[in-house]
């Protein structure tokens, strides 16, 4: 594990971190994460971790739209029909992700950090994760809507990084896979 002293990261966002990388390590698996309203914090607090160069294959921070279909291949109706934050474009960037790279598993995150952006329907603070799995059936969707609330904006990010790295967890072998 890393020594939290020397990092800029909070020892929370660390600690998950180095149980992502311990597990997937042991498994001889590898993750992918696609980021939007994280901006690569995942990816970060995960390359904090001494030797997580086993485990991460890639990271994407798809921030505009643009980038969400030119580097994963999320279709621009999917954006124009649901949004940039909606399950379809979160599902979209996760099995993006899985398909530009090794990894086993990839997990994606897209949401309203604030403080603007928000609206009736979509307040700031909320956030939509995506988990793929390599060899899944593709209609097989993991996705979740989180409305963490107006935590302000590195509250917000940093509750969302600790959400999607709980997602990259592997599944235990005795509990249902979600």
């Amino acid at each position: 594990m890393t020594d939290a002293r020397a990092s800029l990261l909070p020892g929370p966002l660390l600690e998950a971190a180095g149980r992502v990388v311990e597990a997937h390590r042991a498994a001889g698996t590898m993750v992918a994460v696609a980021e939007s309203c994280t901006g690569g914090l995942v990816a970060a607090a995960l390359t904090e971790i001494p030797g997580s160069s086993d485990v991460l294959d890639a990271g994407f921070v798809t921030y505009s739209n643009e980038a969400k279909v030119a580097m994963l291949g999320v279709s621009e109706e999917v954006i124009e029909t649901f949004g940039a934050v909606s399950v379809a474009t979160a599902w979209g960037m996760a099995q993006g992700a899985l398909a530009r790279s090794r990894a086993d598993v990839a997990v994606a995150i897209t949401g309203i950090a604030g403080p603007a952006g928000g609206s009736e329907r979509k307040p700031v603070g909320t956030v939509v994760f995506a988990r793929a799995r390599r060899g899944a059936d593709p209609k097989d969707i993991f996705a979740d809507t989180r409305p963490f609330g107006d935590l302000g904006r590195g509250g917000v990010r940093l509750q969302a990084a600790l959400c999607a790295l709980e997602l990259l967890m592997p599944p235990s072998p005795d509990a249902p896979s979600p």
